[in-house]
């Protein structure tokens, strides 16, 4: 990792400026990196910036004022003063470190350098390229607000004070990675979130060593978390700007990262992780109605497809009104490794929907259930109950809000399956105690992930499992440590 250091000349030397910058930012190499000089009263003036990331529009407007200064203005002795009341733009600061003036310029910032003046003028130009708010496509909505979070991390400030206009509400900004700089924005209410938590997330961001952050809010998430082997998302993510503002009221931290479209709220548990925002567009009654439904398709795509295993290799654990469960014929292929092959094929089928254009997603959903699904239950591939099953598996999977904590569930469905075929009984109930144990015992950021479950507390459970009135959910929840509990 190369750490820039402060250039041994002053800025007022903007020769030497010059020199350094083509060095070592690329001036006249790169070309998306622009030099311009102006002479303005006999002085030289030069401006730095990068094409593609500056609003050209609001560049030439500055030149064109810098350039009247020629005509209005003669006492030279007085340029800094003049050209700093010239630049009209709301957002302006000097600095004289070098090392973050090429930041700043490599961010879509102008730098202007004035002959014998150690001080640069940085000025905020900068216009990201990117799409409009929309929609998330993975947390959609019956009823509510279509704007969703972008890659502009100055966008997702915005949308964020748009729904908390709280003067407590803070915006810090951070620069992680070595060559990347990239901006980490800390959002978070002063006067709820817990002290000791902003500091912990602080001192690891500060912590964080690399030279760029490539997949933006994952490879942040694994620096600040230490998952290490553990399935279980530790954090949550979300790219609805009214989810995010609900968790900052209940006294969460939100990390956004830039070029990153999802918010990472922390701390979260395990139940966070099913929460979906529908449920709070809906009245309390359906909302519960929609949460136990989802709750259900959950529980089912955990436990039912090892548990249909568990019965149909143990017939003596069946009641005589039950026996209809379970293959009539065993099939060319074991049980369990049809088991294998669907879950996996099912896995297969999501991975080829990712990477297929839209308009063929349909043909391959036909070929999917039809020339693979009916042709391996003619030829002995399959039986038609382990289709079934394993369906009714992928469908709770696809139920489940949390896409990280879908796929963790998987692998943990695999696992119990896995058990059960080699110990049968004993190891289902081994595979079911050791996923509940396992949950138990992970943190995230010192934050137990079964609360309040374990440890156990009646009135948050309560409002797990049902959707109360807004009113009637004042109280933050304990969790956070908010400052203030109401």
């Amino acid at each position: 990792m190369i750490k820039r250091k402060d250039a041994p000349f002053k800025l007022g030397q903007i020769k030497k400026v010059e020199d350094y910058m083509r060095e070592h930012v690329g001036v006249g190499e790169s070309f998306d990196v622009d030099f311009r000089e102006i002479i303005l009263l006999k002085q030289k003036v030069h401006l730095y910036y990068v094409n593609g990331l500056c609003d050209s529009l609001i560049i030439v407007e500055l030149l064109k004022v810098l350039i009247a200064i020629n005509d209005n203005e003669h006492e030279a002795e007085q340029l800094p003063a003049i050209v700093k009341n010239r630049l009209v733009h709301q957002q302006f600061e000097e600095t004289d470190q070098l090392d973050k003036i090429i930041t700043d310029v490599l961010s879509g910032l102008i730098a202007v350098f004035i002959e014998g003046y150690d001080q640069a003028m940085i000025v905020d130009v900068r216009t990201y390229p990117g799409r409009s708010p929309e929609e998330p496509d993975t947390e959609r909505v019956v009823r509510g607000s279509r704007d969703g979070y972008t890659e502009n991390i100055i966008e997702n400030t915005a949308l964020t004070r748009r729904r908390v206009r709280d003067p407590r509400l803070r915006h810090e900004i951070i620069k992680v990675g070595e060559r990347s700089q990239t901006d980490i924005c800390l959002a978070y209410i002063k006067d709820l979130a817990d002290p000791k938590l902003v500091k912990l997330i602080k001192k690891e961001l500060e912590m964080v060593k690399t030279d760029g952050l490539s997949m933006a809010d994952k490879s942040l998430e694994e620096f600040i978390v230490h998952q290490g082997l553990n399935p279980f998302p530790l954090v949550r993510y979300t790219e609805r700007p009214d989810v995010a503002s609900n968790h900052l009221f209940e006294g969460h931290i939100l990390i956004m990262v830039d070029t990153s479209p999802s918010m990472i709220i922390t701390p979260t548990t395990f139940f966070h992780h099913l929460q979906h925002a529908e449920e709070y567009r809906q009245s309390p009654a359906v909302g519960t109605f929609v949460r136990w439904v989802r709750f259900f398709g959950i529980l089912i795509s955990i436990f039912l497809l090892p548990f249909w295993y568990l019965l149909s290799i143990e017939e003596q654990l069946l009641p005589e009104m039950l026996q209809f469960i379970g293959p009539n014929e065993e099939g060319n292929i074991p049980l369990f490794l049809q088991i294998i092959f669907a879950d996996v094929g099912i896995e297969f089928l999501r991975m080829a929907a990712i990477h297929t254009p839209a308009p063929l997603s349909t043909a391959m959903g036909l070929i999917a259930a039809v020339l693979i699904g009916e042709i391996a239950i003619d030829v002995g591939l399959f039986s038609p109950e382990v289709i079934l099953y394993v369906a009714l598996a992928a469908i709770g999977s696809y139920a489940t809000p949390s896409y990280e904590l879908s796929v963790a569930n998987k692998l943990a469905r695999l696992a119990i399956v896995i058990t059960t075929a080699v110990f049968g009984l004993p190891g289902f109930v081994a595979g079911t105690t050791l996923y509940i144990l396992a949950l138990a015992k992970i943190k995230s950021l010192n934050t137990p992930y079964l609360w309040p479950f374990i440890p156990f507390n009646l009135k948050a459970l309560l409002q797990i499992l049902i959707r109360y009135s807004v009113p009637a959910t004042e109280t933050r929840p304990s969790i956070t440590h908010p400052k203030q509990k109401r």
